[in-house]
């Protein structure tokens, strides 16, 4: 009859821990834990979770605290191999995230549902902010012995899916645009489709993923293992303003040029001329494209843009015009030569055949129009 009664009170508590946790009654977990510390090992719930993947799901970051105080196994592992970073991640509770990221949780580890992690986590769902702080801790800790920084950005779950992938399929375009930026890989491949994250836009039909990749590099051409490209996918699943996009018929976008061996050694001027000239180009592409299907105000990329100007952004006035397309005014010297040109030439000068890949692609060395020496940095342009 005693054993009956210990196990009743032992549901007993069960029973009011975890609700006490999901509504951050800190005072009342604390008074349970320190009459019974033994309820820190019960779970709850068909997934078997723990008081660290309840406090971390329901954002309840004092109660996560004071839980991570009393030692617990800050990797625990719920029927799905989920950590409880991994649900604070789902959840988008970013102040949870920090402090699991904070006391060293695992970034490499899997579950066992889709052989997903916590960046997959960040990127299917869309929380811009998790997956950020999540790029951040990985590479300032290096992830010493996953391949380096790379290869975690890059790694694929059960099915191959890079955490690119699964941002363009969910159309969550900032993350997206974060990952690029620490290195996704755009020509990436699933394992048994053979579908790169381009494929994957076309299927979620999100436009503004679609020509974030286009401008990064991605290859409208590469077939999946049915021999489809992403145009015909995109076709497929009815989405025709992506399908136009994609249409290897249309023009040529301009991509951002990251093979260039200078491109990351650029001042904040220089960068900030290219990167509006890139903006402009790419938008009249788009405009171009797809003024059959609808006439479109919005800027085609991350970037924001003045969508009420339809003035050049580099207005004429007396400074002098490009040389080689007699429109923009000069605003990018070259260094060593000194010779000068638009923004915009720049940009296509820097363009060549290769995926914009940073793991699969080799530096790449423009030459100056001009004199054909090596351009070894990019400058604002000095006025006379």
């Amino acid at each position: 009859m005693g054993q009956a009664q210990s196990c009743k009170q032992g549901h007993r508590g069960k029973a009011n821990l975890f609700p006490a946790i999901a509504n951050g009654e800190l005072e009342v977990v604390k008074a349970m834990v320190e009459k019974d510390p033994t309820v820190l090992k019960h779970t709850t719930g068909k997934h078997k979770l723990s008081p660290l993947h309840v406090a971390a799901a329901s954002g309840q970051l004092q109660v996560l605290s004071m839980l991570l105080d009393k030692k617990l196994n800050v990797d625990i592992l719920n029927r799905s191999k989920e950590t409880p970073l991994m649900l604070a991640v789902k959840n988008g509770k970013i102040d949870c995230v920090e402090k699991l990221l904070h006391v060293g949780a695992n970034l490499l580890l899997c579950d066992s549902v889709n052989g997903e992690t916590c960046l997959h986590y960040a990127a299917f769902h869309g929380h811009v902010n998790c997956l950020k702080a999540i790029l951040s801790t990985a590479q300032s800790t290096g992830v010493a012995g996953y391949g380096g920084f790379a290869r975690f950005v890059n790694v694929g779950d059960g099915n191959g899916h890079t955490p690119l992938h699964l941002a363009a399929l969910q159309r969550k375009s900032e993350c997206l645009h974060a990952l690029l930026e620490n290195g996704a890989c755009v020509c990436a491949r699933t394992r048994h489709c053979g579908r790169t994250p381009l494929h994957m836009a076309a299927i979620g039909g999100c436009k503004k993923c679609t020509l974030t990749l286009l401008a990064w590099g991605a290859d409208r051409l590469q077939i999946d293992c049915f021999g489809k490209p992403p145009f015909l996918v995109a076709k497929d699943c009815n989405h025709e303003e992506c399908a136009e996009l994609l249409n290897p018929s249309s023009a040529t976008p301009i991509v951002w040029p990251l093979h260039v061996n200078f491109i990351t050694q650029l001042t904040q001027e220089v960068k900030v001329l290219l990167e509006k000239a890139f903006i402009e180009v790419n938008k009249e592409r788009e405009k171009d494209i797809l003024k059959k299907v609808y006439r479109s105000s919005s800027s085609p990329l991350y970037f924001n843009s003045n969508d009420g100007d339809d003035s050049n952004i580099f207005e004429v006035s007396n400074k002098e015009l490009c040389c080689i397309c007699c429109e923009q005014v000069k605003t990018i010297e070259m260094r060593p030569c000194g010779h000068q040109m638009c923004a915009q030439c720049t940009l296509r000068l820097c363009q060549n055949n290769h995926n914009n890949c940073s793991i699969c692609v080799s530096p790449f060395k423009p030459v100056c129009p001009f004199c054909r020496g090596d351009i070894l940095q990019l400058l604002v342009a000095t006025t006379n």
